[in-house]
């Protein structure tokens, strides 16, 4: 058995390393900035009603960010914030690949597990090019600040934060949720053969947990789109939501919570 065999056996611990060092070098990407001008430290305060706080500097002297950078950092955010959550995704695909395929074919398995993570993120980065879009139009209207990329407006963070929490308690989401937190029935149901089958599969989970999470992405706006201590709480919230037992339970109190704090934002 030569170098390469022996790797290839290991399946399960390649993925699992491969998944870990990719979501490291998001969070330091992130952390350095993610081409923004500034650390993610420096667009980090902690803040219920950041429209009611001014900026440290002008937003004049803020130089323009190429749109493909603000794509890029959106979609290494959702690297970092979604991996761990898919990770028992794609070991249980690697598992259930291993005992089906013959030793002879384990490369195969390999870098079918792979192709399954690519097409999962493929997802995201449709995802993070609307959210790309969607942070251009609100930085043009000025809602959101140009610096801190937090909200300027109380009616902007009213409106993101109700509806995040509207939608936590919507029959949507808790039938997106399924599909997140049972991998196993979701490979049982919808199995693809193949590299172009784990693609496939990769990014039919990947709409799926898109449907899931994608307004909390959205309060991103609100507390700021750099802002570690907010990135953190959602990426925390999103693997609570999909390995926790009470997901359901998780969903409705963080959906109650943001309510309550919609509306008492109109206030302030």
């Amino acid at each position: 058995m030569n170098a390469v065999e022996a790797l290839l056996r290991r399946e399960r611990t390649v993925v699992v390393a491969g998944l870990a060092v990719l979501a490291l070098l998001a969070w330091i990407y992130i952390w350095r900035g993610a081409g923004m001008g500034m650390s993610a430290l420096e667009m980090t305060q902690l803040a219920l009603f950041p429209h009611a706080h001014a900026d440290p500097m002008p937003e004049a002297s803020m130089p323009p960010i190429d749109f493909a950078i603000v794509v890029a950092m959106w979609w290494v955010m959702m690297i970092a914030m979604m991996l761990p959550s898919a990770a028992p995704f794609v070991l249980l695909y690697g598992r259930v690949l291993r005992h089906a395929t013959a030793r002879e074919q384990l490369s195969t398995a390999y870098a079918s597990s792979a192709f399954l993570a690519i097409g999962y993120l493929a997802v995201w980065l449709v995802f993070s090019v609307a959210a790309a879009g969607l942070q251009y139009l609100l930085q043009r209207a000025g809602l959101i600040s140009a610096m801190m990329l937090w909200s300027k407006s109380a009616f902007l963070s009213a409106a993101v934060l109700i509806g995040a929490g509207a939608y936590q308690l919507s029959a949507f989401k808790r039938m997106c949720l399924k599909h997140c937190r049972g991998p196993a029935e979701f490979l049982t149901r919808h199995w693809r053969q193949g590299r172009v089958g784990a693609f496939t599969l990769g990014f039919r989970h990947g709409l799926w947990c898109v449907g899931c999470c994608w307004m909390l992405m959205v309060l991103l706006f609100v507390g700021g789109v750099m802002n570690l201590a907010w990135i953190a709480l959602l990426a925390l919230l999103v693997f609570a939501e999909t390995v926790v037992t009470r997901s359901a339970m998780i969903s409705r109190i963080t959906g109650l919570a943001l309510l309550t704090w919609g509306l008492v934002t109109l206030w302030v």
